[in-house]
Parts: structure tokens; sequence; C-alpha cells
């Protein structure tokens, strides 16, 4: 259970960065809110969410988290883990792309996705195919 715990963790802090996931990041809050809904209005209604806060708090209750609440984290963990690997094929598939066309964009808040969009036209399609097989095209 610790394990899936600070994976959690580690999808707050990949949010908190403003870097949205494939599976969405309203589905993995909505996941984690629904099965541990118990354990958030009993432990953790006074934490401010936001940057993690709120999965630090289930993690320091994590001998008191019921089956439900655990397998939430872990389905999230799960939603995660496959959103980085579509994300981590997408930009191996798309690298000679985004170098050559969005060298100059700053990452983050969608704006390399919305470069490549700008310059479809222009991309491989190696790349065209990465995202269409992940569901972006």
């Amino acid at each position: 259970m610790k394990r899936t715990l600070l994976a959690v963790v580690v999808m707050a802090v990949f949010l908190s960065t403003g870097v949205s996931t494939m599976a969405g990041e309203n589905d993995l809050i909505n996941t984690i809110q629904d099965g541990c809904k118990t354990e958030l209005d009993k432990y953790c209604t006074k934490v401010t969410p936001g940057e993690g806060r709120v999965l630090a708090c289930l993690f320091s209750y994590q001998d008191k988290l019921s089956n439900r609440c655990e397998y939430a984290l872990y389905d999230a963990a799960a939603q995660l883990e496959r959103a980085v690997a579509a994300l981590t094929y997408v930009v191996n598939e798309c690298d000679e792309d985004l170098e050559n066309l969005c060298s100059s964009v700053v990452p983050g808040e969608g704006r390399l996705m919305d470069c490549i969009d700008k310059n479809f036209a222009n991309v491989s399609g190696r790349c065209k195919s990465a995202l269409k097989d992940v569901g972006l095209k």
C-alpha cells in the first residue's frame, strides 16, 4: 500500500506542475474523491487542497484507510502510469517534430501540443500515428 500512496503523491506533484494527463486530471481526482470519501470527510476536511496536501493527509492515515480507498488510490496510480506511458510514447515518436517545429516553445500548460496542432500539416507520419494511438488526434 505504501508504494501506491507514494505513486499517487508523485501524481499530485505531476498535476500541480500544470501538466495535464491523457487520463484526465479530473478523472484521477474523481477516482480518489469517490473512493476515499469517508476518509477525506473524516481525516482531511481541514486540509487546503492543492500541491498534494490532501494526498499527504491520506498518506498520514494510511493505516486507517478502507479497502475501497486503497483500491481508489491504486486505480488512480494505474491511470497515471498509463498516462505517463502514453505521454512518453508520444514524446519519443514526436521528438524530431518537437525539436524542428517547436524548439522555441516553453514546455507546460499545453503549449507544445498547441504548437504541434498549429504545425500539424508539417508533422511526421510517425508523430501523427502516435498522437492517434493515444487518442490525442
